[in-house]
């Protein structure tokens, strides 16, 4: 046995490649050679594919930037027509409220003017009443005066009424004579 083991560890490492080479030789070459030509078709196809895919990385960001920067111009517009709609609004707001305080204020003059207005007009009204009254009493007291003194002058006066019972009750009685002419 241990001569067999001597035979053995003789052969020679170049030697199992020569035999390799001789079995196998040809379709080692010929898978060695389709190996790199795969691998190297591998590498041109995924440098291809990274190529294409860098690209088209590449165009994608560049559309979502596009994008991003439209929408954001389109938003930066809208604002901007908000704000201006807003001051817009405010200014409108701020013009009516001014003329609204305009109008109330000549509203306000329009009525004192109309309370003064109306206020002298009673006053007016009230003196010339006044005066009507006053004319017409005055009227009627020279009516009355008048008509007093008509009467004292029609009627007689209860003075002279009772001297002229007195007379005719002492004629009567026979106490009263009447002064004889002179003829």
């Amino acid at each position: 046995m241990t001569q067999k083991k001597e035979i053995q560890a003789p052969v020679d490492e170049g030697n199992i490649d020569q035999i390799r080479d001789i079995i196998f030789g040809a379709q080692m070459r010929d898978y060695e050679k389709r190996f790199i030509r795969l691998e190297e078709k591998m590498q041109g196809e995924s440098a291809t594919l990274r190529s294409e895919t860098s690209n088209r990385l590449d165009a994608l960001e560049l559309y979502i930037k596009q994008e991003v920067g439209s929408l954001l111009d389109q938003l930066s517009l809208e604002r901007g027509e908000r704000e201006d709609d807003t001051r817009h609004l405010s200014d409108e707001l701020s013009k009516k409220s001014k003329e609204a305080d305009k109008k109330n204020g000549q509203l306000q003059q329009s009525l004192n003017q109309g309370k003064s207005e109306l206020r002298d007009a009673l006053l007016d009204q009230s003196k010339s009443l006044l005066k009507e009254i006053q004319s017409v009493r005055d009227t009627l007291n020279t009516s009355l005066n008048r008509s007093t003194d008509e009467l004292r002058d029609d009627k007689a006066d209860r003075r002279a009424l009772a001297d002229m019972f007195n007379e005719v009750a002492m004629r009567l009685n026979g106490e009263f004579t009447l002064p004889k002419k002179e003829s």
